[in-house]
């Protein structure tokens, strides 16, 4: 009976084993709320909306009636809710906000001086918080819409805090654990003053200048000038902007660095293939690629454009509007991907192994492309000096060159080595959150410290009392027995 028992038993129990492990770790028909950026960054939230609707949760997004981007028909087909908020202003009006700034940084903004620059950028960002503002009055305005919320009991809520402030505001006001999904700050002010990312300086670059983790003197001296400027110029907004309205909803003086400092996990959109080494913290977790795929099959060579089609065009090409880029790159005669060096793009080429030719706009572009330059998968041209010349000899390199495709197949064998994919690993911890209720073990004490705490200044100013007194009663001990010592020689002269 035993021998019949294991022969039936044997070949089940992995696979019983299995779903006894998914049982325990699986959280089953949980409530997500979210709150999502735009454009890209809506590209990687709805994957993991999708992947978290496929798994039995329930979905809510929070949105406004003038988004460019975030809707229902976007996402594959699930168990999602919209709640979309009433604001006066329009698509058009984000959209040409949006352009705006596309259009200055990319073509104006390298002629102006640094006062010039300053004053535009911030009156194009002033219209964005403007924006934001009236999303986040016309949501905390909404008894009934909270009241709703805060009855239907969530487990957790993920929010993007670069393209929309508010989320971390909603988790707080609702008594939820929340997690930051996000690509970067300028100059990781978000990270290093909210999140305590330990990022020296003199090694770290902030993103904004394109440097690499190995800088001269002159570029640690201009990284650490930009950190202090970014870190001035977030505070000024944050007490300018934001922290009035935090201070209102919650009913108690705060900051929105304090809530954002708050989050029990930040899932941060790269990874070792595309990151230099640098400290991490245990509730910081890469999950670059998570919107990766293996390429379905093209018959032919596309091209996305939406100007007037060149007389030139050759008849094995064809024009759309929009093209599965994905797919594309995963095309066995792909050789090369001329990109701006988004952030999305890039993780596709180096999931499909794609060198890359890249002509960055605005943004992190250029320090995404940096990035790949410094790993040897890239040629970075700038394209405010460019020629035609410049980009066929990018093209030639990058694909005459052995070297460019030997190292983009090893960033791509480095992001393939893991123990999970990058959306099962960005699943894992948001579920692993709504499991433990939160993950406040993994935030680390700096967030209770002051910045001389921090940085040991207090103890260093203790210790430098003690030498400094050490010192003083040395010094004094010395003379008095000096003194004493030349009394009695003198006394013995006169004697003598």
């Amino acid at each position: 009976m035993a021998a019949v028992r294991k022969a039936v038993l044997g070949p089940l129990l992995p696979a019983l084993g299995l779903l006894l492990l998914c049982s325990f770790l699986c959280v089953s028909g949980g409530k997500v709320l979210i709150w999502p950026g735009e454009y890209s960054h809506w590209l990687n939230m709805k994957t993991i909306v999708e992947e978290l609707s496929q798994r039995g949760h329930e979905i809510t997004v929070i949105t406004h009636s003038a988004t460019p981007s975030v809707s229902n028909s976007s996402l594959a087909p699930g168990n999602y809710r919209f709640e979309v908020l009433q604001v006066n202003f329009t698509r058009q009006d984000v959209q040409q906000n949006v352009d705006e700034m596309l259009k200055y940084w990319t073509y104006d903004m390298p002629n102006d001086n640094l006062i010039q620059a300053t004053l535009r950028i911030k009156a194009i960002i002033d219209t964005g918080v403007r924006h934001n503002q009236e999303v986040c009055n016309a949501l905390f305005s909404n008894a009934e819409l909270l009241e709703r919320l805060r009855t239907d009991r969530y487990d957790v809520l993920l929010s993007d805090p670069m393209m929309s402030v508010g989320g971390e505001l909603l988790a707080e006001t609702l008594g939820l654990p929340f997690i930051l999904s996000m690509r970067f700050s300028f100059a990781n002010t978000i990270e290093r003053l909210c999140g305590q990312l330990p990022s020296p300086p003199s090694y770290v670059p902030g993103i904004g200048f394109a440097y690499t983790d190995k800088m001269t003197f002159a570029q640690r001296l201009k990284n650490i000038l930009f950190c202090i400027s970014q870190d001035i110029l977030f505070k000024i907004v944050s007490v300018t902007k934001w922290d009035g309205l935090f201070t209102e909803v919650l009913g108690t003086p705060t900051t929105l660095c304090e809530i954002l400092g708050k989050a029990d996990m930040w899932l941060i959109r790269t990874y070792w293939d595309f990151e230099y080494p640098r400290p991490l913290l245990p509730n910081f977790k890469f999950v670059g690629g998570l919107h990766c795929k293996p390429a379905k099959p093209l018959p032919e060579v596309l091209w996305r454009y939406t100007g007037v089609k060149p007389e030139t065009l050759a008849p094995n090409t064809r024009l759309y509007d929009w093209i599965p880029q994905n797919d594309l790159l995963g095309h066995p005669k792909t050789k090369a991907f001329i990109s701006h060096g988004g952030t999305n793009g890039l993780y596709e080429a180096i999931y499909h192994g794609v060198p890359v030719v890249g002509i960055p706009l605005f943004g992190d572009q250029p320090d995404n492309i940096m990035h790949m330059k410094t790993k040897g998968a890239a040629v970075m041209i700038d394209l405010n000096e460019m020629t035609s010349q410049d980009l066929v000899d990018g093209l030639n390199s990058v694909i005459n060159d052995p070297t460019y495709k030997e190292n983009m197949m090893r960033l791509s064998r480095i992001h393939h080595d893991q123990p999970m994919t990058p959306l099962d690993t960005a699943v894992f911890w948001i579920e692993f959150v709504m499991r433990n209720k939160g993950a406040k073990h993994l935030r680390v004490e700096s967030h209770n410290l002051s910045w001389y705490q921090y940085h040991c200044l207090d103890v260093a100013a203790a210790l430098l009392s003690v030498v400094g007194l050490i010192t003083v009663v040395t010094v004094k001990t010395c003379t008095f027995f000096l003194r004493k010592c030349f009394r009695k020689a003198k006394a013995r002269q006169k004697t003598e």
